[in-house]
């Protein structure tokens, strides 16, 4: 007996082939047989009409907030996406200390366009450090998987304070290198990257520009120099 048939399905794999009426097994979170599938299953779908496709990967997405409070990531999860990538275009939440939340949350409302007030309702700060956000994630059940990297912005402006707002006080060789042992923090703790972003929009709620969203970009070469690009 199978976990799961989806039966009668008109499935379309992703491989480029053309679309075919099947039944869809599933055992474990393993997808075991598809074509025409005898026996029985602990739950049976009948999919006669409907479409069964792989998930969607959205790799660009903003749930940074949301992804706290949340289980379910609508609307992303009603339109068949089984896993987002959070963290992009340098914003997000972590890391962060403690009484410099709403700096991160205007710059996401500037930024992204999300509603402070939402975000200032719905988050319960946790998490001082990216691993501690990371385990805050992980703390609640969701319905599809998420992913988040290293926000520049966020990084910047923990180790920089208010001097991560103005382009004319480059950050110190200390805090490129406490920067980027935060970034590798991140990454060790279960990060898929790090992100930035040059786009000259990328503002917050009040209109400043933050460098490390924007227009700077601190990189280590080969030889464990640090440029900083604008």
């Amino acid at each position: 007996m199978h976990d799961l048939i989806i039966r009668n399905g008109t499935i379309i794999d992703g491989s480029g082939s053309d679309r075919f009426v099947a039944d869809v097994a599933v055992d474990g979170d393993r997808i075991s047989a598809v074509g025409h599938v005898a026996g029985s299953a602990k739950r049976e779908i009948n999919a006669t009409d409907q479409l069964v496709c792989p998930g969607w990967v959205d790799v660009h997405t903003h749930y940074d907030g949301q992804a706290t409070w949340d289980p379910v990531l609508a609307p992303s999860s009603w339109h068949g996406v089984t896993t987002v990538v959070m963290g992009n275009c340098g914003v997000g939440f972590a890391p962060v200390r403690p009484g410099k939340e709403n700096f991160l949350i205007e710059l996401m409302e500037g930024v992204e366009d999300i509603p402070g007030t939402a975000l200032a309702e719905g988050i319960n700060w946790q998490w001082e450090s990216f691993p501690e956000y990371l385990n805050a994630l992980e703390k609640l059940p969701r319905t599809i998987d998420v992913g988040t990297q290293v926000p520049h912005g966020a990084v910047r402006a923990y180790v920089m304070g208010e001097r991560c707002n103005t382009d004319d006080d480059l950050p110190t060789e200390q805090e490129l290198q406490r920067m980027c042992a935060i970034t590798r923090e991140g990454i060790a703790a279960g990060a898929l990257g790090f992100s930035s972003s040059r786009t000259l929009l990328h503002k917050d709620k009040h209109g400043r520009m933050l460098v490390g969203t924007s227009n700077g970009l601190a990189v280590r070469d080969n030889n464990g120099s640090f440029r900083v690009f604008r």
